[in-house]
């Protein structure tokens, strides 16, 4: 791991860490560190810069925590987040472009084109970050959104296909056996 990453890493961990008590879960436990741990294996594998895609998997969300912003725009003022702290951290202005595409572009259902293998690593990995904590989900269905238990998982069914959906090409090939013991085994009534 870069000084660089180190330093968002931390920076990121403080945000989240101070921010648990007001968005009711752990943003960083419960969401982050899987983007993080699922962006670096699939630059890895996809030949990306990895450097680029931990830093834009790491500020993927950083507006949520920062309290900055509505959160259906996040990603718009993650972006400006991600600028700022990088600038502040000297990192290389053409590198702090890469990144901020990553975390303007992460959301799959705001409709922004991929354009780098970068970008498609960090808006896949945080897809496959809900496939890795589906009780997230379910805790949103219920507490949330006040849904009932049959409205609840249906909610989580329709997330997570629409997310698999989303996924690049690629990655939904790679998935496709794990999302449908997913579904066999949380939606199929026996």
């Amino acid at each position: 791991m870069s000084k660089i990453t180190e330093d968002i890493r931390r920076e990121v961990l403080t945000r989240c860490e101070k921010s648990k008590q007001d968005m009711g879960f752990d943003i960083w436990d419960e969401h982050i560190k899987y983007v993080v741990e699922n962006a670096i294996s699939l630059a890895k594998e996809y030949g990306a810069d990895v450097e680029i895609v931990e830093l834009g998997a790491l500020l993927h969300d950083i507006a949520k925590p920062s309290k900055y912003g509505p959160a259906e725009e996040h990603h718009i003022y993650g972006a400006e987040i991600a600028e700022q702290l990088l600038t502040e951290l000297n990192y290389p202005k053409d590198k702090i472009e890469q990144v901020k595409n990553c975390v303007l572009n992460h959301r799959g259902s705001v409709n922004r084109p991929k354009d780098t293998i970068e970008e498609q690593c960090v808006a896949d990995a945080d897809v496959i970050a809900h496939f890795d904590c589906i009780p997230m989900l379910f805790s949103k269905a219920y507490g949330k959104l006040d849904l009932s238990i049959s409205d609840g998982k249906e909610w989580v069914r329709q997330k997570l296909e629409r997310d698999y959906n989303k996924l690049s090409e690629r990655t939904r090939t790679k998935l496709q056996d794990r999302y449908n013991n997913i579904v066999n085994v949380l939606f199929i009534d026996k």
